[in-house]
């Protein structure tokens, strides 16, 4: 489903984010994408979401070379993707409800339609009844559950969180992967980057990045533990 082949990011000349990077993602994986802050984890989701293209390679999606879609295509290969950062970018001045129907609202579905589908979304991440509250009402795990919510009101293939866990406590943390597991068990691929070991314990594959290049995920781990 996803698939880079040799592909580098360079910022400038002497800044290189991604090195050559080779890489396949199966339909209904749930990969961990795990390494130290700046080893490149964030702008290699960015490449599958066509926010960042790559200086070098190819970076394919469903068999499409993303890297090269124009500004018209942008939006059909993002329907399919559920995108949850560490900034959550909600909006303050509507509520939780509103917040979640936006993406819907956007892709022209009717305001009835919107919040059905958004109603069912914030059930899945356990906030159905906080939808009437303002965001900034909400804790930060709540927060991050309804971006996931908002992520997932569009029914992707694929969930694309950026360290979905940082600067939570761990109760809060284990609550939005649990939210992320329960979509990849119903299909969804799921690919999570963190450098939080502590959620890796169940992991099935890790794949994990130093300095902008792939390196054994078993034998990092280890050394970082001794």
């Amino acid at each position: 489903m996803i698939e880079f082949r040799h592909v580098s990011k360079q910022y400038t000349r002497n800044t290189a984010a991604l090195t050559d990077i080779t890489l396949s993602i199966d339909k209904g994986e749930l990969v961990f994408l795990s390494g130290p802050s700046g080893a490149g984890k964030s702008t290699l989701l960015k490449m599958i979401a066509v926010i960042e293209r790559p200086s070098s390679g190819t970076v394919s999606v469903n068999g499409q070379d993303v890297g090269r879609l124009n500004a018209s295509g942008l939006p059909y290969l993002r329907r399919n993707l559920g995108l949850i950062f560490q900034q959550q970018c909600l909006l303050n001045d509507r509520s939780v409800l509103s917040n979640v129907m936006l993406p819907l609202i956007v892709a022209g579905s009717t305001k009835a339609d919107a919040e059905k589908r958004a109603r069912a979304a914030l059930d899945k991440v356990g906030l159905l009844d906080k939808g009437a509250f303002d965001p900034l009402a909400l804790s930060g795990g709540e927060q991050q559950r309804v971006a996931i919510a908002r992520a997932i009101v569009n029914r992707p293939q694929i969930i694309l969180a950026d360290e979905p866990t940082a600067n939570l406590d761990r109760a809060s943390a284990n609550k939005v992967m649990d939210a992320l597991k329960a979509f990849h068990d119903v299909g969804v691929t799921c690919l999570i980057s963190t450098h939080d070991e502590t959620i890796l314990g169940d992991a099935q594959r890790i794949v994990y990045l130093q300095q902008g290049r792939l390196v054994n995920a078993e034998l990092a781990m280890n050394e970082g533990a001794a």
